[in-house]
């Protein structure tokens, strides 16, 4: 005799598929739930990463103030990021007028906080100003060389204002603007000692009369 009869059977079948799909279905769910959750946690973590590198970058910024006059369109205060050149100056202030001279002018040269930068006119007499050479002449307004304690800053003098440095002469001279252009500006005095011919004992006898801006 058959413990189960034909409608029996099939019900019970039935009843098991309908378990299996829905076991399926649970474990489907949880796995693409899973998956979702892992997915949203990596794009929040990129999305923080992102953040703060955005800060960090931010951060790590300075900015210089310059005043740009002379044949420029707009005559002012500018605001430039630090390491800029006259050339990016020249660009914040709207650009040069139709008779602003360049040619008196070195674009390439790396302003200061603070300076005062005159664009020429091709109608200017030879002014008798205080010059920065490297900038061209008279192109940097004030003296940006020495403080008022009389010291060298050797990151804006000329040549000839380190030639009167003790034991600096004309060779060591222009080691230390070339190392200065090549490098960026020293940041502390003792940075001298990184140009070749100036180690300790020449640095000694200088370090009283040079400075940094």
């Amino acid at each position: 005799m058959e413990i189960l009869n034909k409608k029996e059977k099939v019900i019970l079948i039935l009843i098991i598929i309908i378990i299996l799909l829905f076991i399926g279905y649970y474990i489907i769910t949880k796995v693409s739930n899973s998956r979702y959750m892992n997915l949203e946690t990596e794009e929040s973590e990129s999305i923080e990463e992102k953040e703060i590198s955005s800060e960090e970058e931010i951060a790590e910024e300075k900015y210089i103030i310059v005043h740009v006059t002379g044949s420029v369109k707009k005559q002012g205060i500018v605001k430039l990021e630090e390491g800029s050149r006259i050339l990016d100056a020249i660009e914040k202030a709207g650009g040069i007028t139709e008779k602003a001279d360049l040619s008196k002018i070195n674009l390439a040269y790396t302003v200061q906080d603070g300076q005062k930068i005159y664009v020429p006119n091709i109608n200017d007499k030879e002014e008798t100003v205080s010059i920065t050479e490297d900038a061209g002449e008279g192109i940097i307004k004030e003296d940006n060389n020495s403080n008022k304690n009389g010291k060298i800053n050797i990151n804006t003098a000329s040549q000839t204002e380190l030639e009167t440095l003790n034991g600096i002469g004309p060779s060591i001279a222009l080691k230390i603007i070339n190392y200065r252009n090549e490098n960026g500006n020293f940041k502390s005095i003792e940075d001298i000692k990184n140009v070749p011919g100036i180690g300790d004992a020449k640095f000694e006898s200088i370090k009283e009369n040079i400075s940094v801006k």
